[in-house]
Order: structure tokens, then C-alpha cells, then sequence
């Protein structure tokens, strides 16, 4: 009998190492996802969207306690399917055209199933929380098997970003009992925030604007492949072009 509990333990733990190492995998296979979108956007459009990435899984306590909380079925197999950010990944962009940017250029992947998305920038939460939110799933391959696993991604600006991480140290500091009127003066933070938020937008189109302006004045046809500006012969664009009518 003793045997048996020993051999019914180590299957627990296994499976319990087996479940958690596919979201990390899933992490890993996200994060190299977003660093090639990051890498194709600067290399095409010699502009990075993105300002930084940050990764993170559930303890597996905090994974329980949700489940209880709840009230979902305490089995790997419950878990798996109703809980869907265990894995999660914050993607922090400089503007907001960049949010909605990096989302369509998650969404046209092939190999990425976008499950639910959440858009809190145009319905922002009443406390003023801004964020767009993906629910998205990919196959992760096991030597035996293959997993399907939720990823949250997070996509704030950096304004947002900054918001939202005091309002969760001073949300938590209050034990969740937070002062009306504390609550009353975070959203009118919040409001700032959406502010500098539009104020920058705006910023950034009048630049781009004027860098346009700016190349419209170039006469010999250039490309930056990898920071090398290429000079090309007309020839070559004409005949590029020709072949790809």
C-alpha cells in the first residue's frame, strides 16, 4: 500500500511538472514570436513598436487559490481550460496606434489563435484602468503530446503601464480597501494619463509627417537592410516591380 502512495505521488508530480513546464514553454515560444515581430517591424518599417516585454507565470498556490475562488473543479484538466492567464506576457508600446499595431500583427499569425479580446483603451474600467487584453492559445509539442496553451498579452502604453502599477501596490498596500477618496484621485490620474496619452499620439503623427516631408526630398533610391543604407539602380526597382505586377 505504501508502495502504491509512493507511485501515485510521483505520477501527481509528473503530471503537476508536465502542466506547469507547458506554459512555461508557451512563454518561451511567445516571447520569441514578439522579438521576430519586433525585429521584421524595425527592419521594414525602421521602427520599433515595442518598449519592453515582461513575462510571468502563476505560482502554482496562486493557481489553486484561483481555482477555489473560483469554484472550477480542482483537476489539471478544469484548471487548464477555464483558467487562461496563468501564463501572461505585458508588452509596454510608446503610443497608442502602437497597441493596435502590434495586436494586428499578433492576429495575422498563422500559428497563434486569438481566443477573446478585451479592449479597456476605448471602455476603459471605472477606476480608469487602460489595457488591451488577448486571450490568445498555441501548440506547445511534448515528446508525447501536444498542448494546447492560453497566453494572456497585455499591450499598455507606457503612461498606462505606470498607472496601473501604482493602483496595484496602493490597491494591495489597503489590504483591497482602498479610501473613496484615494479612488476618486487615481482616476483622476487616470485621466491625465489618457491625456498625455492623446498629447503624444498627436506628437508622433506631426513627426511622421514631417520625416515623409523630409524623404520626399531624397532623389536616389535608398533602402536600410540591417542598418546599411543600400544605394539601388532605378533598373533594379523597375525590374522588382515588373516581375511582382
Amino acid at each position: 500500500m505504501e508502495n502504491m502512495r509512493n507511485s501515485d505521488m510521483e505520477l501527481i508530480k509528473t503530471e503537476l511538472t508536465r502542466f506547469l513546464m507547458s506554459y512555461k514553454f508557451a512563454l518561451d515560444e511567445m516571447n520569441t514570436k514578439i522579438d521576430i515581430l519586433k525585429q521584421e517591424f524595425q527592419y521594414i518599417h525602421e521602427y520599433n513598436p515595442i518598449e519592453h516585454v515582461k513575462s510571468r507565470l502563476k505560482t502554482p498556490q496562486n493557481i489553486l487559490k484561483k481555482a477555489y475562488r473560483k469554484g472550477y473543479e480542482l483537476s489539471l484538466k478544469s484548471i487548464r481550460e477555464n483558467i487562461r492567464d496563468i501564463a501572461g506576457i505585458r508588452i509596454t508600446c510608446s503610443f497608442i496606434s502602437d497597441i493596435y499595431k502590434l495586436s494586428n500583427m499578433i492576429r495575422e499569425r498563422k500559428d497563434i489563435t486569438v481566443i477573446e479580446c478585451k479592449d479597456y483603451i476605448k471602455n476603459p474600467k471605472p477606476n480608469g484602468y487602460k489595457s488591451l487584453h488577448l486571450i490568445i492559445q498555441i501548440p506547445i509539442f511534448m515528446s508525447d503530446r501536444v498542448e494546447d496553451v492560453f497566453v494572456e498579452i497585455q499591450i499598455r502604453t507606457i503612461a498606462m503601464d505606470f498607472w496601473a502599477s501604482l493602483e496595484h501596490k496602493i490597491y494591495y498596500k489597503y489590504n483591497k480597501e482602498v479610501p473613496a477618496d484615494l479612488l476618486k484621485e487615481f482616476k483622476e490620474a487616470a485621466d491625465t494619463v489618457s491625456q498625455l496619452d492623446m498629447k503624444m499620439e498627436r506628437l508622433n503623427r506631426e513627426v511622421s509627417k514631417y520625416k515623409e516631408n523630409d524623404d520626399s526630398n531624397i532623389t536616389l533610391p535608398e533602402i536600410l537592410i540591417d542598418d546599411v543604407k543600400l544605394s539601388i539602380p532605378h533598373e533594379f526597382f523597375t525590374q522588382f516591380l515588373r516581375l511582382n505586377e
